[in-house]
C-alpha cells in the first residue's frame, strides 16, 4: 500500500493566518480609540475610507509623508518592549507634514514580521494608535506581513505614512523666510528616532554597555532613556499655526541643524544658532564624551534637544512667545535668520563666540 502524502499547509512554510486574525482582534480597540468624525466604515476594509470636510477649507490642500523608524528598532528587539516604537513611526510622519502647516488627517501602518505574536503585533498596533489620537488623526488602516525566513526571529519592521490637509493660504514653505527673522526651539523628548546606527557604535560596540546598564547621569538605565519615544508636535504647533503667520518650521531629524535648517532658507539667507540658548540633554553630552565624538558632527546628526524650529517674523514674536508661554510650552531663543548663503551657522559655547 501507497505510503500516504502529508498536505502541506501555508502554516507549515511559517504564515499563521489564525494568529495573525488573533492580532487583529487585540489591536480594534486601540485603532477605534484613534477615529475622527471623519471616518467610514471599520477595521478590515481593503482600503480605509476619509470623508474630508472640504467646508473647512477655502483652497485645500493635500500634503503627505512617510517614514520608519530606523535601527531604533533593535533597541526595541533588546529591550523586548514594542508599545513605544509605533509613536516614533506616526511622529516622523506627522511631524514633516506639520511643518508645511498641514493638520494629520489619518495614517496608515505597515508591520513586517518574522513570524506574528499576536500580543506584540497588538502592543506595537497601540503604540500607533495612540499616538494617532495624541496627534488628532485618524488609524485608517494598515497591513501586518508574515514574511517566514525574511526576517531573523523576532524582528520586524515598521513603517507608515500620513496624508494631513492645509488652506493654501495658511500652507508654510519658507518663502517668507527673510534677515530678522527670529528662531525659536520647541524641546525635544530625546535622540528621537534618528543617529541610532551612531548611538548603537558608542554605547554597545565602543563602550561595552547593554540596555540594563544603569547610567548615574541619566537616573535609570541606558535602555529606558535610549527607547524614548519621538516627540509629537501637533498639539502645540497647529494652534500657532492657525493664529500666526509662521514663516517656517524645521523638524530636526536626521541631518540635524547642518542639513535640516537650510531647507527652508532662501539663498541669500543664513541661520544664526547660538548653542548656549539651551542646556542640551545629558543624553548627548554623554554620547558625545563616550564617543569623543566632533561637536559639528554632534549637531549635525543629533537634534541636541531641539525637535522643532519655528521661525517668526520679529512683529510676531512676542507674541508666539506669550502664547507659548500661556499653553505652558518650554521654548528656547535659537537665534535669528541674517544675511548669508543658505547654510547653518553655530555660535557660541563648544563653538566659541
Amino acid at each position: 500500500m501507497a505510503e500516504e502524502k502529508k498536505s502541506i499547509t501555508y502554516a507549515d512554510a511559517g504564515v499563521d493566518i489564525d494568529a495573525g486574525n488573533k492580532a487583529v482582534e487585540l489591536m480594534k480597540d486601540s485603532v477605534r480609540a484613534s477615529y475622527r468624525p471623519e471616518v467610514i466604515g471599520d477595521l478590515g476594509g481593503f482600503g480605509g475610507l476619509f470623508a474630508l470636510n472640504i467646508a473647512k477649507y477655502k483652497e485645500p490642500i493635500l500634503v503627505s509623508g512617510t517614514d520608519g523608524v530606523g535601527t531604533k528598532l533593535k533597541l526595541a528587539f533588546m529591550a523586548d518592549k514594542h508599545d513605544t516604537i509605533g509613536q516614533d513611526a506616526v511622529a516622523m510622519c506627522v511631524n514633516d507634514i506639520l511643518v508645511q502647516g498641514a493638520e494629520p488627517l489619518f495614517f496608515l501602518d505597515y508591520i513586517a514580521v518574522d513570524k506574528v505574536d499576536s500580543q506584540k503585533v497588538a502592543n506595537i498596533v497601540k503604540g500607533v494608535a495612540n499616538a494617532c489620537k495624541e496627534s488628532g488623526c485618524a488609524l485608517i488602516g494598515g497591513e501586518t506581513a508574515e514574511m517566514a525566513g525574511f526576517y531573523s526571529k523576532g524582528e520586524y519592521d515598521i513603517a507608515g505614512f500620513c496624508v494631513g490637509c492645509v488652506d493654501k493660504s495658511k500652507m508654510i514653505t519658507g518663502e517668507k523666510v527673510k534677515a530678522g527673522d527670529v528662531l525659536l526651539g520647541l524641546p525635544s523628548s530625546g535622540v528621537h528616532s534618528n543617529g541610532f546606527s551612531l548611538v548603537r557604535k558608542i554605547c554597545f560596540e565602543h563602550m561595552g554597555f547593554d540596555m540594563n546598564t544603569v547610567i548615574p547621569e541619566f537616573g535609570c538605565t541606558l535602555g529606558e532613556q535610549l527607547i524614548i519615544p519621538t516627540r509629537l508636535y501637533p498639539k502645540t504647533c497647529l494652534p500657532l499655526i492657525e493664529k500666526f503667520d509662521i514663516h517656517g518650521m524645521v523638524h530636526i531629524t536626521g541631518g540635524g541643524f547642518y542639513e535640516n535648517i537650510p531647507r527652508i532658507l532662501p539663498k541669500d539667507c543664513d541661520a544664526l544658532v547660538n548653542a548656549e540658548s539651551w542646556e542640551v540633554p545629558m543624553v548627548f553630552k554623554k554620547l558625545q564624551e563616550w564617543g569623543n565624538v566632533d561637536w559639528k558632527e554632534m549637531y549635525r546628526t543629533f537634534n541636541m534637544g531641539v525637535g522643532m524650529v519655528l521661525v517668526v517674523d520679529p512683529s510676531e514674536a512676542d507674541a508666539v512667545r506669550a502664547h507659548l508661554t500661556e499653553a505652558g510650552e518650554t521654548f528656547f531663543e535659537l537665534g535669528e535668520v541674517i544675511p548669508g548663503e543658505q547654510k547653518t551657522i553655530m555660535k557660541g559655547g563648544v563653538f566659541g563666540a
